[in-house]
């Protein structure tokens, strides 16, 4: 007895050395995987969500692996388990997605990137995964009376230091290969440790003994709470994946914001595992019911007066305290040490599921966004289940709940359906690059009458249905827009060849003549469908329109050289900004298909980042001449305010005077501004501050 307590504060050290190391590099490589992968599909929030469904799906696995496994004599144990380290040792190094795998038009997104990930990461993803429930329960076999749950808060505590560091210190300091070789010598680091533990395991564990010991006294496992430590983890996991989608959406695809939900959600487990004393049920159920007034207020906000700080936090404290009560029941319902690896089973279960549903049965179930607000129905109603107060008045929690329930369903289906007096949606589509809506406008007034397509929370063009006025060019494309006066600054301009990333309701190609080749890069096959079923603006021009469907910056990339006396990047009028197509690489491949005297056009109108001075930025590295040009708001031509930067290898096509009266002066470049790479994106120094009222 004595040797044992002697052994023991240095066995718990090594293997919690394990735990810590294994949680570390289990989120380190998620956010470094994910930046790989994001440019490959068009930069959009589903591409994080995919790769969560993945990871979550691999620690599924591994948390099977491991509770499976731990039905094994301790020395088998350890000898499968130092066989899969020597092999995953290996595949570690080679980490780097090859290029062969980059996707082509035809393939499944969601498949696709499920694929790469496996393939790239697979084995030692798979094995970090199990690295927390199977040291946990091999201490547990060494030191029988030791109690694990707070070696889970302490993985915890490694998976949220692994990902604040990864854009505050991994990111803005190593490039994407620095950071993969770095990781795989960690991983050696990490494999090595295993090794000790398992050996540690092999000469200190009975071979005889099959699995954890028994005690007569221990309870069974009850089925009601094995549902519950699937539903509530899966409700947390819907939730966080709804929460990301929401303000990547709205923003941009950045480590930073997959980042900052993913780590309130560990959070939230390390205070939940680490103490029954930090969970206080009362405190935290006003406080989750406070934050669902707060998802209120931001709704109402975001539709008056965006704000992009307060929009993050109310998003974020909905989440931490959903969170919280979610993990904090969980943890009151943990079970004895003997049934560790089942209850980390079950958890894992449900985060797949959660991730599961928001990556692939929603968009199949649903055509707007219902996941975030479903997941709040959920957790309430879970709330409700876990409370005892109820198990008592049956008939008064059936009501309860039914009453929540049809409120819920209410709620979830007028999500994104709002009509008002002068406004209706008309049609929706979703697919994985996210939610498109038709809207109509002023159906009473038909001068004013017109058509609009939403992404998410931006418009994509607008046309009036009116006869008079269907053929005018509006939005962000109108006459005197920047686009608007380059293309006419030339009217004699020989026959053109205009090329545009990014389709929308087709407006530019109002501007196209009889002669005219005008090439559209889209990712999204819905657009081009919206964009012929409700809008004319393709099927009037009297250009030969040409649609390439896929990733413009990947297209361009296999293509040969387009000679485009325009090529205009229309990406960007969303807020959801794809950053792979404003880093230096990217501009590379735009001018080898520019003509020597050709113009790139550059919408950069977004409410949050001020991209005009990292597209500033790159002109400065590449010697182009620019100019900035400005548009304001004319409602009776349907015009919008829209920022557009005109960029040229040649001085002369700018100096047209149509252009050069309506350049408005160009701001200094802050010298802390830097110039954007596939490597290296600093979306910190581009944030607008919030409108003032």
């Amino acid at each position: 007895m004595y040797e044992r307590s002697r052994k023991r504060p240095f066995f718990v050290l090594l293997f919690a050395l394990g735990v810590f190391a294994g949680a570390f590099l289990l989120f380190q490589v998620q956010p470094l995987f994910g930046r790989f992968l994001t440019p490959w599909f068009g930069g959009t929030p589903e591409v994080w969500t995919a790769c969560m469904l993945f990871f979550q799906l691999l620690l599924l696995a591994g948390y099977a692996y491991a509770h499976a496994l731990g039905r094994l004599p301790a020395r088998l144990q350890a000898l499968v388990h130092l066989l899969l380290l020597l092999a995953a040792a290996v595949l570690a190094f080679r980490i780097i997605p090859p290029a062969h795998l980059k996707p082509t038009p035809e393939t499944n997104p969601i498949i696709q990137i499920l694929w790469i990930c496996l393939v790239c990461i697979g084995l030692p993803y798979f094995l970090l995964s199990s690295t927390g429930p199977l040291l946990q329960s091999w201490i547990c076999r060494i030191e029988p009376g030791f109690i694990p749950y707070r070696l889970y808060a302490l993985s915890n505590i490694g998976s949220l230091l692994a990902l604040i560091s990864y854009p505050f210190v991994f990111e803005p300091v190593f490039s994407r290969q620095q950071q993969a070789h770095l990781w795989s010598f960690l991983f050696l680091l990490y494999a090595i440790s295993c090794v000790v533990c398992a050996l540690i395991l092999f000469l200190n564990a009975p071979s005889s003994q099959t699995s954890s010991p028994k005690n007569n006294d221990t309870p069974s496992l009850s089925f009601s709470n094995c549902l519950l430590w699937l539903s509530l983890p899966a409700v947390a996991s819907t939730l966080l994946l709804a929460v990301t989608e929401k303000i990547t959406q709205d923003i941009a695809v950045v480590p930073f914001l997959w980042i900052l939900p993913l780590s309130i959600y560990l959070l939230s487990f390390i205070i939940c595992f680490d103490s029954p004393r930090w969970y206080k049920r009362p405190l935290f159920l006003t406080l989750f019911i406070l934050s669902i007034l707060g998802i209120i207020i931001a709704r109402i906000i975001e539709e008056k007066r965006p704000n992009i700080t307060l929009i993050i936090g109310l998003y974020s404290f909905l989440l931490l305290c959903c969170c919280m009560v979610c993990h904090g029941e969980l943890y009151a319902l943990r079970p004895h040490p003997r049934y560790l690896t089942a209850y980390y089973l079950l958890i894992a279960a449900g985060g797949a599921i959660g991730g599961i549903f928001v990556s692939i049965l929603a968009p199949l179930l649903f055509k707007t966004y219902v996941e975030l607000h479903l997941a709040v129905l959920l957790a309430v109603i879970l709330v409700v289940l876990t409370d005892r107060r109820y198990i008592q008045g049956r008939r008064r929690k059936i009501a309860y709940i039914t009453a929540l329930t049809v409120v819920g369903l209410a709620g979830i289906f007028l999500v994104g359906r709002r009509t008002t007096q002068n406004q209706r949606a008309i049609d929706h589509a979703r697919n994985f690059f996210g939610v498109l809506t038709v809207w109509e406008d002023d159906w009473d007034n038909p001068l004013l009458h017109k058509r609009l397509l939403q992404h998410g929370t931006t418009f994509h063009g607008l046309q009036f249905q009116h006869p008079n006025k269907r053929h005018l060019p509006t939005a962000y494309y109108g006459f005197n827009s920047g686009i608007g006066l380059l293309i006419r600054s030339n009217p004699q301009h020989p026959p053109r060849r205009i090329g545009v990333i990014g389709l929308g309701v087709g407006t530019i190609a109002y501007y196209g003549r009889k002669g005219d080749v005008i090439r559209f890069y889209e990712i999204n096959p819905a657009v081009e469908q919206l964009a012929r079923k409700y809008f004319t603006y393709l099927s009037d021009s009297q250009a030969d329109i040409q649609i390439v469907l896929g990733d413009g910056r990947l297209s361009l990339e296999r293509e040969s050289p387009q000679n485009f006396d325009i090529l205009v990047l229309d990406a960007f009028s969303s807020d959801a900004v794809p950053v792979h197509l404003l880093t230096s690489q990217a501009m590379e491949i735009y001018l080898k298909h520019l003509k020597p005297d050709g113009v790139l056009a550059f919408h950069l109108s977004s409410v949050h980042l001020d991209l005009i001075q990292v597209v500033r930025k790159l002109a400065e590295h590449f010697q182009l001449h620019c100019l900035w040009l400005e548009t304001y708001p004319d409602e009776q031509f349907g015009a919008l305010s829209s920022d557009w930067l005109v960029l040229s290898p040649s001085k002369e096509p700018l100096e047209n005077p149509l252009l050069q009266s309506a350049a408005s002066p160009l701001p200094k470049i802050p010298a802390s501004i830097d110039l954007w790479t596939d490597d290296h994106i600093r979306l910190l120094q581009i944030l607008k501050p919030s409108p003032r009222r």
